[in-house]
Parts: structure tokens; sequence; C-alpha cells
């Protein structure tokens, strides 16, 4: 998942680009050699990605497109590298915090802090690298 505007944080993560077999062929193969195929989604979520593979080019029905939507979003998350989920979990709030705390005291600028990856992923480190709660 990247950071496109505000999508990265977005709690509803909306696939943007539209279902077709390439995609969903690409998303298959990166999830059997990574070796989450299985683990990650039951019997009949990968049979709902298999039979769209073999029938259709390109996903036109809007039954079909929500299953395959949720079925992707779960896909996605299980992928997601430890680090960027830790940042949209954990740093993102913290940088939202720090930034509200910031505006109050007459910063204005610190409004754009909490979009900024790289004082996100800092706070992210720093949480982890946290004696008092990682290694407790």
């Amino acid at each position: 998942m990247t950071h496109s505007g505000g999508e990265f944080f977005n709690s509803d993560k909306r696939i943007s680009t539209p279902l077709t077999r390439e995609k969903l062929v690409e998303m298959k193969r990166k999830a059997i050699r990574r070796g989450i195929w299985f683990s990650a989604l039951n019997r009949t979520e990968r049979a709902c990605i298999d039979l769209t593979v073999k029938v259709v080019d390109r996903v036109r029905s809007l039954l079909l497109a929500k299953v395959l939507t949720t079925v992707v979003k779960k896909l996605s998350e299980a992928m997601e590298n430890k680090i960027t989920r830790l940042m949209r979990e954990v740093g993102y709030g913290i940088a939202l915090k720090i930034s509200r705390i910031a505006q109050t005291w007459g910063y204005a600028s610190a409004n754009q802090w909490a979009m900024d990856l790289k004082f996100i992923r800092y706070l992210t480190m720093t949480r982890i690298n946290d004696r008092k709660v990682y290694w407790a």
C-alpha cells in the first residue's frame, strides 16, 4: 500500500484500480510467494478469486466487485509490511495527537505533521524501541 494524498491512512482502504484478471493474478502470485495465500484466505475466498480469473477479463458486476474487494482488502492487509502496518496503527495516531497539541500552542504549520511519512515512521520506530512498551 502506498501513500497518495491522504489515502495511506484511510481506514476503509478503497481499491483504486479496476478489478481485472491481470491484477488478480498478480495479487495471487504475490500471496503465494509470500506464503499467505492459504493462511490468510479461506477456501471460499480463494475460490472466488480463482473462478473470476478463469471466467472474466474485467469485473463488471457490482455484486462480484463487492465480494472481490473484500477479499482483496483482506489479502492486502495480510501482505502489508509490518512497519507499514505499525505506522498506520500506532505512528499515525501519535503524530495526529502531537500535531493537535502543537496547533493549540499556536504553531499553525503543525497540521502537516500528521501526514508526514518520515515523521510518522520516526514516531513508530521510537515507539517500537520503547523499553516499557515492547520489552515487558
